[in-house]
């Protein structure tokens, strides 16, 4: 048991350091918080795409948005492209932020099946633009703040997250909440780590200062130094599940800003893997994530390069032009610890694991763990069933998100490469990381709703990707029982609805026309350039 917590040690400074000590200084203004910041260390940076669930934690900590996002080089999200991941040159289709609008329709999510099989021509990307006034927004490079409510129920306070440098993110907490709340920065470097029976006993560092605490919190990447190092708590790896496990990133500079800042991230398929594309204000962050099992780490960077020079980008560059980029080589960890609280430590961000980056999960886990270690906290001293608690409310997070990310291949019909023809090859087993009691939303969950269920659910990610990549999860069959036990014209049926729903798409991006594009809307009320 960790009883009556007055001391709290985070190792690391990265952005994951930094959201820790801001989020417990919040709650706990009484402990005495300390962050060991290494100036041997560099900081991984991993998180410029976020989630809704970054809104939570800015919540939670009562953060004024302008003046956070104008110190991170911050722009806003509204969605997740994902373009050829069905197939090669397949094209793209959007899974956005928010809640689905049903004005127009009869059987809310249901209309859209019942006009792709009427009308099969109908792109699967039609499927968000249906459901999300968003989608005209994105869709055309603009900005709303929705004050009229011609977009719906949109709502950018709640429906948009944010691109931003998650390294600049991680100094403003320091300098901005953090230390003018107390935080406390240790700058050194832990050159030993004794343990004892109760977990950590003391930190030494370089200089010989011993460092002890009633919590660690584990924040130091990848190296899990805490956790991982120390400890010794087992590493399970999801490399079976997801396979990825590399990735060259760099830093673009922008040729016409105006088109090239995007309200979303988009998610290119490439040969080996994917590549990302990230516009903060002041450049795009862009790489590619991909196995080094199909190709070696110099034949991926010209692959990648050839990325950037091709038309998949907005504005293309010249060969002169990536040839003087500086490109980083990420070697990533792909897993989680199978428990990340032991004894006296809680690792927090790649620390306690990471998935790989698609789906903009870099800081997802963070402020996700994070919500569960204060609710742990606020309970008062720490007993092994408060630790166990925790750990499989966080190994469900994982596991889940983990499945989820998985099935983005699993959907895919790619088969240009051998990459892609292993991929399709993978048998997926969602019990084989042998994490969680429960049943998740990956394999079985998809199985049930196409096989035996055809109810959709909105609030579920995965309708969204597999509609996009094909796998409808009613299709002709179901229909043609509807028919058959309703006595009813599909076609006849829903016209009134399909014309309503055309009308509506066509309201919102004749509205969206007349709106400032993401640029100047930023360059206007956030960033303010003349």
């Amino acid at each position: 048991m960790i009883k009556n917590i007055k001391t709290v040690t985070i190792v690391g400074a990265g952005s994951a350091g930094w959201m820790t000590a801001a989020v417990l200084i919040k709650f706990f203004p009484d402990y005495d918080i300390s962050v060991i910041e290494s100036p041997d260390v560099p900081t991984v940076g991993v998180g410029e795409s976020t989630l809704l669930g970054i809104r939570n934690y800015c919540n939670y900590l009562e953060i004024d948005e302008k003046d956070f996002m104008k110190h991170t080089d911050a722009s806003y999200k509204l969605s997740i492209k994902f373009t050829d991941f069905y197939e090669k040159g397949s094209g793209g289709f959007h899974y956005p932020f928010g809640e689905p609008c049903y004005e127009g329709t009869k059987y809310k999510l249901e209309d859209w099946f019942y006009k792709k099989a009427v009308y099969p021509d109908i792109p699967n990307s039609d499927f968000s633009r249906t459901y999300y006034p968003s989608a005209a927004l994105y869709e055309q490079n603009k900005f709303s703040l929705n004050k009229q409510g011609i977009y719906g129920k949109f709502d950018p306070s709640r429906h948009v997250s944010f691109h931003f440098d998650a390294t600049k993110f991680g100094v403003w907490l320091k300098d901005n909440y953090c230390l003018p709340r107390g935080v406390k920065v240790i700058k050194s470097t832990v050159a030993d780590i004794k343990v004892s029976d109760k977990g950590i006993d003391k930190l030494i560092l370089k200089e010989g200062t011993e460092i002890t605490s009633d919590l660690f919190v584990d924040c130091t990447g990848w190296r899990s130094l805490l956790l991982g190092g120390a400890l010794g708590e087992e590493f399970v790896s999801f490399n079976d599940m997801l396979p990825n496990n590399r990735a060259w990133a760099t830093r673009l500079p922008y040729k016409d800003k105006e088109a090239e800042l995007e309200g979303y991230t988009n998610c290119t398929a490439l040969g080996n893997g994917w590549a990302w594309n990230i516009p903060v204000w002041s450049r795009l962050g862009t790489g590619y994530v991909y196995s080094d099992k199909f190709i070696s780490p110099e034949d991926a960077k010209e692959e990648f390069k050839q990325h950037l020079m091709s038309d998949n980008m907005v504005c293309p560059r010249t060969r002169e032009e990536v040839d003087a980029l500086e490109f980083k080589d990420i070697s990533m960890r792909v897993g989680i610890h199978r428990r990340t609280f032991v004894k006296n430590v809680v690792a927090i961000g790649l620390s306690a694991g990471f998935i790989e980056p698609l789906e903009s999960n870099g800081l997802f886990s963070v402020h996700e763990f994070l919500d569960k270690l204060v609710k742990t906290l606020l309970a008062g001293d720490v007993t092994q069933f408060d630790r166990d608690v925790y750990n499989t409310a966080t190994r469900a997070i994982f596991q889940n998100f983990a499945e989820f990310v998985a099935m983005h291949y699993s959907f895919s019909k790619r088969d240009d490469t051998a990459y892609w023809q292993a991929n399709n090859a993978r048998e997926l087993d969602p019990k084989m990381a042998d994490l969680t009691p429960t049943v998740s939303i990956g394999f079985f969950h998809y199985q049930d709703q196409k096989m035996f269920r055809a109810n959709l659910e909105p609030d579920k990610g995965l309708i969204w990707i597999a509609t996009g990549m094909n796998r409808h999860i009613i299709d002709k069959l179901n229909i043609k029982n509807i028919e058959y036990v309703n006595r009813v014209s599909i076609k006849d049926h829903m016209a009134g609805s399909f014309t309503q729903v055309e009308q509506k798409k066509h309201r919102w991006w004749k509205a969206a026309e007349k709106e400032q594009t993401l640029y100047q809307y930023l360059k206007t009320n956030i960033h303010k350039e003349d």
